[in-house]
């Protein structure tokens, strides 16, 4: 039967548990530059150690409110079920809405 090939030494799993207490999540590239290993590799040590968090991931809302919040805005606006337009790009509902917004006022 064959042993498996050992990837991190007890001084390296030592030097790793440091140095992610040290950088965190946002320094995995520089610490597996440092151990000479992958950052995949790095990472999943750490999965198995017990001790890596993921990063928070952030809301991806680059052009302000999201696709979803447009077309609940434009369904009170028209008053009916908007759903057949959740093909429209952003830029299409937002100008769609302003137009609403810009036509209900002259109206009053």
């Amino acid at each position: 039967m064959t042993q498996t090939p050992i990837n991190y030494t007890d001084e390296q799993t030592e030097k790793l548990l440091d140095l992610y207490k040290e950088l965190g999540t946002e320094g995995l590239e520089d610490i597996a530059i440092q151990l000479k290993k992958s950052v995949r590799s790095v990472r999943s040590k750490l999965v198995r150690e017990g001790v890596y968090v993921p990063a928070q991931k952030t809301p991806n809302r680059r052009n302000g409110i999201s696709k979803k919040e447009m077309l609940n805005t434009l369904q009170d606006l028209v008053g009916f079920d908007t759903t057949g337009f959740s093909g429209s790009t952003k830029e299409a509902l937002s100008s769609l809405i302003n137009y609403l917004k810009i036509h209900e006022e002259s109206q009053t």
